[in-house]
C-alpha cells in the first residue's frame, strides 16, 4: 500500500493539520489527489524523483503526499538552501519535476535543468492513489555527508511504514487521535518527516506545523493548541529554556517529549525538567533507518547519556572491526537490522555495498556499548575517531569531560595531524559570557579525567561551533576549515 493512502485513510472530518492553515483529513485528501493529477499531467510517473522545496506548513504536506499519491519519489530539500547546494542535490537525483513555494533558488535550478515547476496549490484532475509495494521507493533524503560528499538515501514505502509501526507498537508511546503533535522540525529532514509528520498522520493525531521557529511563539502555540507530543533537537529545548518571560507551565499539556538528532546533555535535560516539569526522552536513529533505532521512552527515569533500547522489530548488534559481537560492556560499531533499514543509496551501488552487509545488516559507523540493562550508550562516530599512536580516542568522551567545566558552554574535539603520533587531539571551546580563556584550567581538568593520549594538545576558543541544522557537530569542518 502507498504511504499516502495509509496517511489519508480514516474519518474525513477529523482534523489533520491545525494552525493558521488548518484542514481536515478529507480536505487534505482532496488537495493531494488534485495536485497528484497536476503532476501526472506534467509528465511525472512512477519512481520519478520530484524535488520539494516549500515552507514547513500544509503546502509541504500536500506536496509530499501528492508525490507519493501518484507513485513518484519525494525528494524534500531545504527551501532556504543556496542555489549551488540545491544544484548539487538535483544533479545527484535527476528530478523530473519540482514543487516549489517561496523558493526562488529551487525554481532557478529547475529552469537550468529544464524540468517543470509546479505549485503545491496547483489543481488538476483528481486521480486515485497509485498502489505501491513495500520495496518501491518513497523518498530520497540526503545524508549529512560527514565522511564524504552527500548521498541520497532511498527510503521505501515499506521502510518508512515499518518504522511507524515500530514506534506505534512501543507500549509507552501510545500515540492516538486524542494527541496533538508539534511539527517544529523541518520536514525535509527524516526526523521531522517521518517521526513528526508521518507518525502523526499514521496515528490519526492532528499536527501543528511550525513554519518558522520562534522560541516564545512556539511555546504559545503549544499552549494554544494543547500540544501533547513534541519531537525536537537539543538546541530547541535549550532555546525554550532561555525564553525569559515564558510561563513555567508553557509545556503543561505535553505528555511526551523526545529529543534526537544530536546528543542531549544531561544538564540540559535537567534544565528542561526544572523549568517546565517534563522529562525529555532521548532517541537514536539515522536517515538510513527511517529513522528511529532506539529510545529511552519507558525507562523511568531515563539514564543520563543512554540512547535506550531498540524499538520492537529492530535488531541491534555491537561488533568489532571483524564484524564479531563484542564482549558485553565493550565498545563496538552499531549494526542494525530490520524492515526499517533503507534500500541503499540512490544509483550508488558501491556506497550501498559499504553500508549494508550481504545479509542485510546496516553498518552505522556509530560506536556504542550495551549496558547491563540492555540499553545502549553511544560513544562516538567511528569515522570521527582520533587515533593517537595507535590508540583510539573517542571525541565524545573528551568533550564530556571538558563540558563539565563551569565556564564551558559548548565544545568539540577532533583529530589534527601530528608528526610524532600521527594524530593529536584538539579542542574548540565556546565559553560562557564573561569567562576568560584558560587553557591551563581545562588541561588540568582533562589531566584529572583522561589518559594522557586522550588529552587535547591544543585549545582554540571560538564564538560558535559548526553544526548542521539539527545540531550535529560537523567535526569534518573543524578538521578542514576550523572556525576562528
Amino acid at each position: 500500500m502507498s504511504l499516502a493512502a495509509r496517511f489519508l485513510a480514516g474519518d474525513p472530518a477529523a482534523p489533520a493539520l491545525l494552525g493558521p492553515r488548518a484542514c481536515t483529513r478529507g480536505e487534505l485528501r482532496a488537495r493531494v489527489a488534485s495536485l497528484a493529477g497536476a503532476l501526472v499531467a506534467a509528465g511525472v510517473g512512477s519512481d520519478a524523483p520530484v524535488l520539494i522545496g516549500t515552507p514547513n506548513d500544509d503546502r509541504f504536506v500536500v506536496a509530499y503526499l501528492a508525490t507519493l499519491w501518484c507513485g513518484a519519489v519525494a525528494v524534500p530539500v531545504n527551501p532556504r538552501a543556496p542555489e549551488p547546494e540545491l544544484t548539487r542535490e538535483a544533479q545527484l537525483v535527476g528530478p523530473v519535476a519540482v514543487i516549489a513555494h517561496d523558493c526562488d533558488a529551487l525554481v532557478a535550478v529547475a529552469h537550468a535543468l529544464a524540468v517543470p515547476v509546479c505549485s503545491p496549490d496547483a489543481s488538476g484532475l483528481a486521480i486515485e492513489c497509485v498502489d505501491r509495494a513495500d520495496a518501491d521507493p518513497a523518498a530520497l533524503l540526503f545524508t549529512a555527508g560527514t565522511g564524504g560528499p552527500p548521498k541520497a538515501a532511498t527510503l521505501t514505502h515499506g521502510s518508512l511504514g515499518a518504522n511507524l509501526d515500530q514506534l506505534l507498537a512501543h507500549p509507552a508511546i501510545d500515540l492516538g487521535p486524542s494527541d496533538v503533535g508539534l511539527g517544529v522540525l523541518p520536514f525535509f529532514h527524516v526526523f521531522g518527516l517521518n517521526v513528526g509528520l508521518g507518525l502523526a498522520l499514521a496515528a490519526g493525531a492532528p499536527l501543528v506545523p511550525v513554519a518558522e521557529f520562534d522560541p516564545a511563539g512556539s511555546l504559545r502555540t503549544v499552549q494554544e493548541f494543547g500540544v501533547t507530543v513534541i519531537g525536537a533537537v537539543p538546541a530547541l529545548y535549550d532555546a525554550w529554556c532561555q525564553v525569559v518571560d515564558g510561563p513555567s507551565d508553557a509545556l503543561s499539556t505535553v505528555r511526551l517529549a523526545v529529543s534526537g538528532g544530536a546528543a542531549l546533555a544531561p544538564a540540559l535535560a535537567a534544565r528542561v525538567h526544572d523549568r517546565f516539569g517534563i522529562t525529555v526522552y532521548e532517541g537514536y536513529g539515522l536517515t538510513e533507518t527511517s529513522p528511529v533505532v532506539s529510545t529511552t521512552i519507558g525507562l523511568d527515569p531515563p539514564p543520563p547519556g543512554s540512547i535506550g533500547t531498540p524499538l520492537p522489530g529492530v535488531e541491534v548488534r555491537i561488533v568489532d572491526s571483524d564484524g564479531e559481537d563484542v564482549v558485553a560492556g565493550d565498545p563496538g560499531e552499531v549494526w542494525v537490522h530490520g524492515p526499517n533499514v533503507f534500500a541503499g543509496y540512490w544509483h550508488d551501488d558501491d556506497a550501498t555495498g559499504r553500508a549494508i552487509t550481504s545479509d542485510g545488516w546496516l553498518r552505522t559507523g556509530d560506536i556504542a556499548v550495551r549496558e547491563a540493562n540492555g540499553a545502549l550508550r553511544l560513544v562516538d562516530r567511528a569515522k570521527d575517531l582520533v587515533i593517537v599512536s595507535g590508540f583510539n580516542v573517542y571525541p565524545g568522551e573528551v568533550e564530556d569531560v571538558l563540558r563539565a567545566h563551569s565556564d564551558v558552554v559548548d565544545v568539540a574535539v577532533a583529530g589534527v595531524p601530528d608528526v610524532r603520533s600521527g594524530e593529536a587531539v584538539a579542542a574548540w571551546v565556546v565559553l560562557a559570557p564573561g569567562a576568560s580563556p584558560d587553557a591551563i584550567a581545562l588541561d588540568a581538568l582533562a589531566t584529572r579525567q583522561l589518559s594522557r593520549y586522550k588529552r587535547p594538545t591544543r585549545y582554540e576558543f571560538v564564538a560558535e561551533l559548526p553544526r548542521t541544522f539539527i545540531g550535529k557537530l560537523q567535526r569534518r569542518v573543524l578538521r578542514d576549515d576550523p572556525p576562528q
